[in-house]
């Protein structure tokens, strides 16, 4: 292999929207996350809604228009 062209595999840290903190390795460094494995609906049997940008009301105001 040659020498000097891999990327550094590191430890990080992953910080979840939750709250839920570990550590794994990775080349990009620490990561945040929206969903981990703590609250995936397909882990943890729940389902959560998340809609962090409001896409939802913006759908329904742009075609309530156009059922009504």
């Amino acid at each position: 292999m040659k020498k000097e062209i891999h990327p550094q595999y590191k430890m990080a840290i992953v910080s979840c929207a939750c709250g839920s903190v570990f550590k794994t390795r990775s080349t990009k460094g620490d990561l945040r996350v929206d969903i981990c494995s703590a609250c995936h609906p397909f882990f943890t049997g729940k389902q959560k809604f998340i809609d962090p940008a409001g896409r939802v009301e913006r759908f329904r105001k742009k075609f309530a228009k156009k059922t009504e």
